[in-house]
């Protein structure tokens, strides 16, 4: 059983020795652990510094790509290089190493494929109430869109079995988190998530530059994943409003015509025909958008395929 614990970074040669020192040497039930960094562009020595702190492998990007490119070039790396459990952390420390121990354990038991870390983030002193308001909220809303019991969707500090990894395919360059929670509840792969602890912060977040920011990009993430998996249900609720709508101004233009006169309301009437017939296409195009999500799913399973014959005899990692 071999298990590659992942870490993207940007800039970390600070606080990379830290996170590294806080990794865990052995498990019981794993044969090999190693370390594989994706460094994203950084302008420090952070390469240096991994070599230096003894990790096995390294992911280079030349420009910044951002962390959800940096996570699936991980993965893609780790599984390459043979890896049977993939473990995600950040480079920042934010995570508690000894804790992977507990994140693996439902995937050697079997139990699981994907386990994410739940940080105790009411009791996180440096999470602002609004922060954990948005948290909590947020987490809220992906549990319902992919039918999950995740309660913090947006931790980095999760696991991944072998066959879960490779039918992951992340399509935002902004995160991950949010995208591949949806996406997995949408294949029905097993996904469950452990208490875990976090340590002091060693420097502040550099995955937004505000709440707002966060919560706009948050925002098109989901809608964009419920899009692609949901497309038939998005679009009919869409166009089921829509031409309710109309069909409400229509039956006002005709209370009014009867009542008193139409004189004056044919402007609702018009706008009556429009939202109906809006409503019309874009039912239509709910029904266009679900056959091209059935292709999707095809090309994933072929893309699963392929990926799993292509790592199975990838046993070389070249570093970029």
């Amino acid at each position: 059983m071999k298990l590659i614990i992942q870490i993207p970074c940007l800039n970390e040669e600070e606080t990379l020795p830290v996170t590294i020192n806080d990794l865990p040497k052995e498990i019981e039930g794993v044969d090999e652990i190693e370390y594989l960094i994706i460094n994203d562009g950084s302008s420090d020595r952070t390469i240096e510094v991994a070599r230096e702190c003894g990790v096995h492998h390294i992911v280079h990007f030349k420009t910044n790509k951002g962390l959800a490119l940096a996570f699936t070039a991980g993965l893609d790396a780790c599984l390459k290089l043979g890896a049977d459990i993939i473990v995600n952390t950040d480079a920042d420390n934010q995570y508690c190493g000894a804790d992977i121990e507990k994140l693996i354990k439902p995937i050697l038991d079997n139990k699981l494929d994907i386990v994410i870390g739940e940080r105790p983030i009411m009791d996180t002193a440096h999470f602002s109430p609004v922060k954990k308001f948005f948290q909590r909220f947020g987490s809220w809303i992906i549990r319902i869109m992919s039918h999950t019991t995740i309660p913090d969707a947006p931790s980095g500090f999760r696991a991944y079995s072998r066959d879960a990894a490779l039918r992951i395919n992340v399509v935002s360059e902004y995160t991950y988190t949010i995208e591949t929670i949806i996406q997995a509840g949408m294949k029905k792969i097993s996904m469950g998530s452990v208490p875990i602890r976090t340590n002091g912060v060693l420097r502040p977040s550099r995955l937004f530059s505000s709440m707002f920011t966060y919560i706009k990009r948050s925002g098109i993430t989901i809608l964009r994943a419920t899009m692609m998996y949901k497309p038939l249900k998005f679009f009919i609720t869409c166009g089921t409003v829509v031409f309710l709508g109309g069909v409400a101004l229509g039956l006002r233009f005709i209370y009014f015509a009867i009542t008193v006169s139409s004189a004056g309301h044919i402007q609702s009437l018009l706008l009556a025909a429009v939202l109906m017939i809006l409503g019309f296409l874009t039912c239509v195009l709910g029904l266009l958008a679900d056959i091209i999500a059935a292709n999707r799913k095809l090309l994933e399973e072929i893309q699963y395929r392929v990926r799993k014959i292509d790592t199975e005899h990838s046993h070389d990692f070249i570093e970029d």
